[in-house]
């Protein structure tokens, strides 16, 4: 498989099943797989519908969806511009180490700043050091203000 025949393109309603099985697979991989809860009718709702609450670019390599980077918008903080909050980014084992999270993460800063967004943010697992080394290599940083806090709400 070759550079060449890489396309990220935002997703389509064909894409559904594709991307939401690289959901799948990254809950797996981050642990939380038996709280999953998101079907192909929720991706096509919030992510299609005609308000959409989230992006999805997806990466193609021969015709195949190899990677996602699931996406959504804060419209605007202090400074009057959005941030682009990365909620997933997820390659498919048999991709990795074809370029495919460097095109994904490079097209999503490509969009933040085309629509004047003053930053792409998002976490990253603690443990998670080969994730924390691509992201440097894409000249990111570590938030050295910020430290991420949650408030569970328990249903």
């Amino acid at each position: 498989m070759s550079k060449a025949a890489m396309i990220v393109r935002p997703f389509a309603r064909q894409d559904v099943g594709a991307v939401l099985a690289l959901m799948q697979a990254l809950a797996v991989f981050e642990g939380y797989d038996d709280k999953f809860r998101v079907t192909e009718a929720d991706v096509i709702e919030h992510g299609l519908g005609p308000s959409p609450r989230f992006g999805v670019l997806v990466a193609e390599v021969d015709n195949e969806i190899t990677g996602i980077a699931v996406h959504y918008l804060i419209p605007w903080t202090y400074d009057l511009k959005p941030v682009v909050v990365l909620k997933e980014l997820y390659v498919a084992e048999s991709a990795r180490g074809m370029s495919v999270g460097h095109a994904l993460v490079t097209r999503l800063r490509d969009h933040a700043v085309g629509i004047g967004a003053s930053a792409v943010k998002w976490t990253v697992l603690r443990s998670n050091m080969p994730a924390k080394a691509f992201y440097r290599s894409l000249g990111a940083r570590a938030d050295e203000i910020w430290d991420p806090w949650l408030l569970t709400i328990d249903g």
